[in-house]
Formats: C-alpha cells, structure tokens, sequence
C-alpha cells in the first residue's frame, strides 16, 4: 500500500542525509517542504513509503538517486539581473579597475564564479554585462563558471532557452543583441546566442566538497545560497571562497544575507558586497 505520510522518524533522517550530503539545513518548518517534494520521487520510483525510499536513496549502488533527490530538495528561484545593484556596482567600481590594470603585454585572464547558478539567469546576467562593457576587446581572455548542486536545473541552463516574461528587466535592443526570438511551437521563448554561452560552462559542483580550482577567481557570485546553511555550514564555506579568490577579489552574497556573526577575514564594502584584501588582514562584519 502507498503511504505519503512523512513520520518524525524520516524527517529526520532526510534532514541528516541532506545535511551531510550537500549542507542544506532542512528545519522543521521546512517538514511539509519535504514531504511534497520528495513525494513525487516516491511515486515515481514506486515504492511504497519514505522508509523504503530512503533505504533505496542510501543503498542505491551509483549515487545517481541521490542526486535526483538533492534535485528535488532545491530551491531553483532566479531571474535575469536579479539584485541589479550587484551588476551596476561591477560596472562602476569593478570593471574599471581591470582596464586601468592591464598592462596590455597580452590578454589578460579574467575569471568568473557564479557559485548556486540555478537555471543560469545569473551567469548569463554576468556574460552580458561583461560583453557591454569590454565589447570585443581583444585585451581580455572572460570565462565564467557556473556551478548548481542541480543537475536539473543546470540542464535548463545549457539550454538558454526562457519564456519571454523572464526577459523583462532586459531592454528590446539587448534581447536582440544576445537572444534569439522563437517562433512556431517555441513562440514565446527566447534563446540565448551562440556567442554568449560560449563564455560559460556550466557545472555540477557540491559546495561542500573540496574546491578543485587550479586557479583563482577574480570575483565570486554566492548569493542567496548561504540561507539554505546553518552557522558553522556557512562558516566553512566562507572561508573556502576566501582562500579561491584573487587578493583584490569580490564576493556578491545576496541582499538577504551577510556575513556578520562569521569569522572571514573579508574587507567590508558595502551590504551584500565584500572584498578579499590585497594583503590579508582580519576584518570581520
């Protein structure tokens, strides 16, 4: 008989393995959150209750249902430009500051992290406000990574593809400029271009696993990720940032969050923007 009822028992049980696995804290008030989502892999895999749905998560011999469940257990809300602030600030302290660096001996290397990327409105966000201001300077080499703990959602992102409503903090000239219009059956949807998706890669990666960047970034995207972890989660997570970004480098967290109450040894700029020192020093805020 199939039961969606979720006992005390699972709830915690889920909580743990979700916690350990990617360290989203799952309180009690997110019980209904769970019961819902993972409610739809129970019927979809067939079996009969969230005990033998969770004996199945855990013993299943890939991993590969644990992601789906991951998959069903995160939160994908995003949208082009979202906290616009962040991007008016990299146009007018942070871009900048790369052209009146350059020593013009070469390209110079310029890298993006868009740590929670989602369905990929921000990274794509990042590409275009990289390309209006440098254009197609041939002084800078820009990639962008773009990481989710999502395999569904990162799969919407390599696709570009988004229903015109999604559009509507980018102006008719810049949708022409960096998307093309559907029509017939995808009347309605916008694609992202060539060109433009060619600066990003789009990657599965767990926050908490150990960073495997060769080389360090010059600003970092984390925002509205840090919600989703207790204290000590974010704490840890904080400092791995740290450790990957250039001396001069930026972290973005989102307007909701902040970094008071952690340990970092961050420089304070404005809310929700801080910056890595050129020489490293202990601020906290």
């Amino acid at each position: 008989m199939f039961s969606t009822e979720l006992s005390e028992r699972d709830f915690r049980r889920f909580s743990a393995l979700v916690y350990e696995s990617c360290g989203i804290n799952l309180h009690q008030g997110k019980k209904e959150l769970v019961r819902a989502r993972l409610g739809r892999r129970l019927r979809e895999t067939g079996l009969k209750d969230f005990n033998a749905y969770y004996k199945f998560v855990t013993q299943e011999y890939s991993g590969a249902e644990l992601v789906r469940m991951l998959d069903a257990i995160s939160t994908n809300l995003t949208s082009f430009f979202r906290e616009e602030e962040h991007f008016d600030f990299m146009k007018q302290e942070v871009f900048p500051t790369y052209i009146s660096g350059n020593n013009r001996k070469g390209p110079r290397r310029l890298r993006f992290w868009s740590a929670g990327c989602s369905t990929g409105e921000e990274p794509y966000s990042l590409a275009i406000s990289l390309l209006e201001y440098f254009g197609e300077s041939h002084f800078f080499n820009v990639k962008i990574l773009a990481t989710d703990i999502s395999t569904k959602a990162l799969a919407q992102a390599k696709k570009g593809v988004y229903p015109a409503v999604g559009l509507k903090k980018i102006s008719e000239s810049m949708a022409r400029k960096y998307f093309l219009r559907g029509y017939g059956s995808h009347e309605g949807y916008f694609r992202t271009k060539p060109f433009l998706m060619a600066i990003i890669e789009f990657k599965r990666f767990n926050l908490m696993e150990p960073f495997p960047f060769k080389e360090a970034f010059d600003f970092i995207l984390c925002r509205n990720v840090m919600i989703y972890f207790d204290k000590r989660t974010q704490q840890v997570l904080v400092n791995k940032l740290y450790d990957t970004l250039h001396e001069g480098g930026y972290l973005f967290i989102g307007h909701s969050e902040s970094l008071t109450g952690t340990d970092h040894s961050f420089m304070y700029i404005r809310p929700s923007v801080y910056q890595k020192p050129w020489k490293a020093a202990c601020v906290s805020q």
